[in-house]
């Protein structure tokens, strides 16, 4: 297929890995470590990559490691020459016929903060430019997803979501319970995303959105990152790229055409969407793409919904107001 249209993932794991082992390679193409490096990048013609800073469970929830994982952003992804550190909308603007990635950092799961809006605030200062309050438990801030009480916002997680309004941060909301989710949508006065959720009518899962929740956040003009996490995607057998298209489809019945991204969730989860391994990969779920839909849509769902997204919601500068 001689077609390559650009690609944009909102979310891999790459910096847990490294936290893990910082001796895994992101840019040596011989090593196979990592589901993201950057020869595989290249190969899925990759315009956008979000970093996302999780911290494993066992270790210690505090701005350390954090700020560890920050670090090998800094020295082992951005030292790339290839890689442009995207934090502000003109950033975006300068990937049109770079040549350049970009990349996004994110927080996922804002426990290490511990309620401080100070470390908020200095998160956004060293680049972070996207966070999601919660991973699957409660914190401070919310209930996760999987938490059994469900709870909703905190008062610490009400006044979270206003600095990140202020301060121009994405608020995502993959791993926030049914109630933190319309609690957020409540009072947030900025488009929202889910950097990594798929269809709950598709497939049954609690990380994954119903109906109402991707009808708001198509209404508010936030963003829905498909994800190829295999237990997200079909219940019950092995997934396929055919079963990704399912959960596409019914998000764009809903009418969220301009609003599908995707987010792979590479790194993170220890088996794969048959033939979605790795970025390099991702030219099979555009050729199933595009036998069902025009090239102008495929582009959007592939790469420029997200992009964007960016360029209306990135601050303009990286200077605190």
């Amino acid at each position: 297929m001689s077609l390559k249209l650009r690609s944009a993932d909102f979310h891999c794991d790459v910096l847990m890995k490294l936290l893990e082992d910082e001796s895994r390679s992101f840019t040596n193409e011989e090593r196979t470590e990592l589901d993201v490096t950057l020869p595989k990048l290249r190969q899925g013609g990759s315009v956008l990559q979000t970093f996302a800073i999780y911290i494993p469970e066992r270790m210690e929830k505090s701005m350390m490691p954090i700020l560890q994982s920050i670090d090998l952003f800094q020295r082992k992804i951005l030292t790339s020459p290839s890689l442009k550190w995207i934090r502000t909308r003109q950033d975006v603007n300068q990937l049109n016929g770079s040549g350049s990635i970009g990349a996004l950092l994110s927080l996922e799961g804002a426990d290490g903060l511990q309620g401080e809006l100070s470390m908020l605030r200095i998160l956004y200062q060293l680049g972070v430019r996207a966070v999601g309050l919660t991973w699957n438990r409660a914190n401070w801030g919310a209930d996760g997803v999987l938490e059994n009480r469900q709870g909703g916002l905190t008062g610490k997680g009400r006044e979270f979501v206003a600095e990140c309004n202020r301060l121009g941060m994405l608020l995502d909301v993959s791993h926030l319970s049914d109630k933190a989710f319309w609690d957020m949508v409540d009072i947030t006065n900025k488009p929202l995303i889910a950097s990594h959720s798929n269809a709950r009518t598709i497939c049954d899962h609690p990380r994954n959105l119903t109906d109402d929740q991707i009808r708001a956040l198509i209404a508010m003009n936030g963003r829905i990152g498909v994800t190829f996490v295999p237990q997200f995607v079909i219940a019950g057998r092995t997934a396929r790229v055919d079963d990704i298209l399912l959960h596409v489809e019914h998000i764009c019945t809903l009418g969220g055409e301009k609003h599908i991204m995707f987010g792979s969730d590479f790194d993170g989860i220890e088996s794969h969407v048959m033939g979605l391994s790795n970025p390099g990969e991702l030219e099979n779920l555009q050729e199933a793409l595009l036998q069902r839909y025009n090239e102008a849509l495929v582009s959007g769902f592939m790469a420029q919904n997200a992009l964007d997204y960016l360029l209306e919601q990135l601050p303009a500068g990286s200077k605190i107001q």
